[in-house]
């Protein structure tokens, strides 16, 4: 006999792969938490605009004369 026992596969759910919410509109803590991210992503891009230019973002972009 042997001791290893292989588990069922584990059934296939809606939930993100990196947390247990289910992806769905409006004011859920999915869409926040991916509104978060991006949010993240987007500060990330304006702190490497100001590093490599040498301006701030806003000069940058034209919006301060």
């Amino acid at each position: 006999m042997s001791d290893s026992v292989t588990a069922p596969p584990a059934p296939r759910s809606s939930a993100s792969a990196t947390t247990h919410d289910v992806p769905a509109f409006g004011w859920s803590t999915y869409a926040e938490r991916v509104n978060g991210r991006f949010a993240m992503v987007g500060f990330t891009a304006v702190l490497l605009v100001e590093a490599i230019s040498g301006q701030t973002f806003l000069h940058w972009a034209g919006l301060v004369p």
